[in-house]
């Protein structure tokens, strides 16, 4: 494939797109039932498409952008329980927590405290956590889980030594959506000077809209050090915008640079030079737009849905559910099958499923709606009885 030499009408370059791009699932067709981001908000989109050339590693030029980045993040750190955290729209969970890690490792460093460079980490963390840890040069400890797929606490406090640097804490596990301790790992941190970092890429923006939720995560627990969250998951923000948010400014500093060179005049920057501000933007905008009461109505109804889907595959033979669901995501599992062949063959019904050696996960998003849930259901129930016998 080469660029043409001359340039193709608009026309004929959207047919193209529209004709090759159109065989990709789509949200809006109710198969996507295995992905952890959704349809962005329509409203979004727009802010979104209206502000693509603000760019946030230039701030001297696009001022009123960086004033908007942190009043996003004011936003998101009163929803965590922490209006003074400080931090960035990022690109998603793996820059986020990447940039935790390397604020913790920075940290230690520079008081001349080199040799602490293991973080204890959950098994059921997202691999992310591996490649942070190959960028950073640091250990990863990973930690067991119990049997309700949740880290185990008494394993946690085994492995600290004297070269721990940190705990990382889920919640909501990319596998089956499990909340891990948090108030504990909290307690074990403060007990040991240790930063605790939670990722809740995803059960961020579940957990605190739950109606009657008893699982605190934030930073509303003294440990807590740090929090990665995805606005672009059930936040409903265009992709990409993910946040990660810091209690103390003093550990955001460790991974600022002051870049002299730019156009607008010195900036402050962390990983990235060039960053999208209309992502800052959209997810600004999102959060105003749909506001708290919305967010519970979205999460409700996820949460209704997933519930319908777990009693129905309860209720089958030869498949069940690994754990009562926590928030809106479902694993299946089956004693009397291979689970495999069952993704296969909910593959082939044109469902989009996302396949773990135990167990299909089944993720229910606010794109999702009754009628889809009754004809995974419908085909859930035809293949057991007619092609997995």
């Amino acid at each position: 494939m080469l660029i043409p030499k001359t340039g193709l009408p608009a026309k004929r370059i959207l047919k193209e797109l529209n004709q090759r791009l159109g065989k990709d699932f789509t949200y809006d067709s109710g198969r996507i039932i295995g992905s952890m981001c959704t349809k962005p908000n329509r409203f979004a989109q727009s802010v979104y498409a209206k502000y693509l050339a603000k760019n946030l590693g230039d701030i001297g030029l696009f001022p009123n952008t960086a004033r908007i980045e942190k009043e996003t993040i004011q936003m998101l750190g009163s929803l965590l329980s922490c209006p003074g955290a400080v931090g960035n729209i990022v690109s998603g969970g793996t820059e986020a927590n990447i940039l935790a890690l390397w604020a913790f490792r920075n940290s230690v460093a520079q008081e001349g405290d080199k040799a602490r460079k293991e973080v204890i980490i959950p098994k059921s963390a997202h691999f992310c956590f591996d490649k942070a840890a190959d960028l950073l040069r640091l250990k990863l400890v990973k930690i067991p889980l119990n049997d309700k797929k949740s880290v185990s606490v008494n394993a946690v406090r085994k492995a600290i030594n004297a070269k721990t640097l940190a705990i990382i804490g889920i919640c909501g596990t990319t596998e089956l959506g499990v909340v891990d301790p948090i108030p504990e790992l909290s307690e074990i941190a403060l007990k040991n000077n240790l930063y605790l970092h939670i990722d809740a890429c995803f059960g961020g923006f579940v957990l605190p809209f739950l109606e009657n939720n008893s699982l605190f995560f934030d930073f509303r627990l003294p440990g807590v050090s740090s929090i990665a969250i995805d606005p672009h998951k059930m936040g409903m923000a265009p992709i990409p915008a993910g946040a990660i948010l810091f209690r103390d400014p003093e550990l955001y500093k460790r991974i600022q640079a002051n870049v002299n060179y730019l156009a607008g005049g010195e900036s402050p920057q962390t990983l990235l030079g060039t960053r999208p501000g209309a992502s800052a933007i959209a997810v600004w905008s999102v959060l105003k737009y749909i506001g708290i009461d919305g967010y519970k109505k979205i999460v409700k109804r996820c949460m209704e849905l997933t519930q319908r889907l777990a009693n129905a595959i309860d209720s089958m033979d030869k498949i069940s559910c690994v754990i009562k669901p926590t928030i809106n995501v479902i694993g299946i599992k089956s004693d009397f099958i291979d689970i495999r062949d069952l993704a296969s063959a909910l593959r082939r019904k044109g469902w989009a499923v996302a396949l773990f050696p135990n167990h299909i996960r089944i993720v229910i998003m606010p794109h999702t709606k009754p009628v889809h849930i009754n004809w995974l259901v419908r085909d859930l129930k035809n293949i057991l009885r007619k092609e997995l016998i």
